[in-house]
């Protein structure tokens, strides 16, 4: 039993005793989290599908903790400028990060991080993968896949473009085009909104969608032919394969995923897990991910903890295949 600090004063006990004394407090002495605002820092800028659904999740979750969940963007360099700032937080709870997990996955390969993927995070969930199709234009006279197919290999060396090198987007054409046996051109983007324009402008040949194609293909303006980065048809394109349905491997997904520093306490960690599952699942937030063609995919701690190295492993045995420069 530990003594109260008021019995303890009496006997000459410093002030500076008593404080280091209830530092190593047990949790039942400490107030109940959470006692004050969090902030959920994200790691795309206003407007981006990662951010929109941030501040859903933020809201949900707000209501259920009974405190404000702030969301504040901290967009760069595919989300490693908001995991790097997490990493430096203190892992008290307050402090969390919407990411795409590309971010520990893929990026770390091409450049030194602040941070180390797999020691420096507390891993709380993932709600959602970023998906993508391949598109042509509305008017194209190819209608399908196996259109597709059959013009790519009698014109070899169409023009694509992607939201950056090495991406899980652009993997997943070099993929398709290795799997059939198809030859393109390669033209990375700085994001999925120019590489769109480029193509109304009939600049490319077609494009790799990245969630910001999916308006244009809802106003009829582009037509997909194929997703990728996904396990399963979307049901508002039923008639649209997967990659995996003609027989071509894809890339580990790459997730929407919502982290804390590393050394969180278990209790907070926990909280926090049953609090961000139950926000996903709400009406509203279903709705946000609804409107963008996300799909609901959970994975928990333990899922994304036995999912990362496998995934780190992936990418840097491809990116070695491929010829691509590792980070010295």
């Amino acid at each position: 039993m530990i003594p109260s600090p008021r019995l303890l004063a009496p006997f000459g006990v410093s002030s500076i005793v008593l404080a280091c004394w209830a530092a190593f407090l047990p949790p039942a002495f400490s107030q109940t989290y959470p006692v004050k605002s969090i902030t959920l820092y994200c790691g795309f800028s206003a407007g981006a599908t990662t951010d929109v659904t941030a501040r859903a999740l933020a809201g949900a979750a707000e209501k259920i903790l009974g405190v404000p969940v702030v969301v504040e963007d901290r967009d760069g360099g595919g989300s490693t400028v908001c995991a790097a700032l997490v990493a430096s937080k203190s892992p008290d709870g307050y402090n969390l990060g919407v990411i795409s997990s590309s971010a520990l996955t893929i990026r770390p390969y091409f450049a030194k991080m602040a941070f180390d993927p797999l020691k420096d995070f507390t891993l709380l969930m993932a709600y959602s993968e970023y998906i993508g199709g391949l598109c042509v234009l509305a008017e194209s006279p190819l209608k399908t896949i196996d259109d597709f197919i059959s013009y790519a290999k009698k014109n070899p060396g169409l023009s694509y473009g992607s939201p950056g090198s090495y991406g899980g987007h652009h993997l997943s054409i070099e993929l398709f085009a290795e799997c059939k046996g198809l030859k393109f051109k390669h033209v990375p983007f700085k994001g999925g909104a120019p590489a769109n324009t480029a193509l109304m402008g009939k600049h490319l040949d077609f494009v790799a969608g990245s969630g910001q194609h999916i308006p244009y293909v809802k106003q009829g303006i582009f037509r997909m032919l194929v997703l990728t980065g996904c396990e399963k048809r979307d049901s508002d394109f039923p008639d649209v394969p997967t990659m995996r349905e003609i027989g071509c491997p894809e890339p580990p997904t790459v997730d929407y995923l919502v982290v804390g520093p590393k050394g969180m306490p278990e209790a907070v960690t926990k909280k926090l897990e049953g609090t961000l599952k139950a926000a996903s699942e709400t009406p509203e937030f279903q709705k946000v991910l609804a409107n963008f063609n996300l799909p609901y995919v959970y994975k928990n701690r333990a899922q994304i903890e036995k999912r990362l190295p496998e995934a780190i492993a992936w990418f840097k045995n491809t990116f070695k295949k491929m010829g691509a420069r590792e980070n010295p």
